[in-house]
């Protein structure tokens, strides 16, 4: 039976801190569903469809990894995937208590998906969606923090 991940998040935009978990977990599974999720507790700057096509665009090299959105419940998200394992990148200890609580939540609601945290790269163990669209709207680089084409993207966003 083929291993499959699921590796939700908002991606709102994707850092190469995103990229790092994705592409480990690429390789500890057969396939990985990025799922792109629409967090109502956030303003996002880019809509679903554009986070989408973004990730699509840095992921194209990776063959077993494919990219789509879901409304609702991660658990039902999984379970449509046949996924049994849902995939969380920790970049601090400050992470581990939200987590936690989802992990819990989830396995209330389906014992049989199993959380996998991965500590991502130290090197990006700082970086966060909300920090790179800050720098970015201030017009510093951002270079080393996301791949160019959502580099390209966040500058459009801010110049307009």
């Amino acid at each position: 039976m083929a291993s499959i991940a699921v590796c939700p998040g908002s991606f709102d935009p994707v850092t190469y801190g995103h990229l790092d978990i994705i592409k480990r977990g690429a390789k500890v599974f057969d396939h990985v569903y990025v799922c792109v999720l629409n967090n109502s507790s956030k303003n996002p700057l880019f809509n679903v469809d554009e986070r989408i096509e973004l990730l699509q665009e840095v992921t194209k090299d990776m063959p077993n990894v494919t990219v789509e959105s879901f409304k609702g419940l991660l658990i039902e998200y999984a379970n449509s995937k046949k996924a049994s394992t849902i995939l969380r990148g920790l970049r601090a200890v400050s992470d581990f208590e939200y987590e936690m609580q989802i992990t819990s939540m989830n396995r209330v609601l389906d014992e049989n998906v199993e959380t996998l945290f991965m500590m991502t790269n130290n090197q990006y163990s700082f970086l966060s969606s909300s920090i790179v669209k800050e720098v970015a709207k201030y017009r510093g680089d951002i270079s080393e923090l996301v791949p160019k084409p959502v580099e390209h993207a966040l500058k459009q966003k801010f110049n307009k």
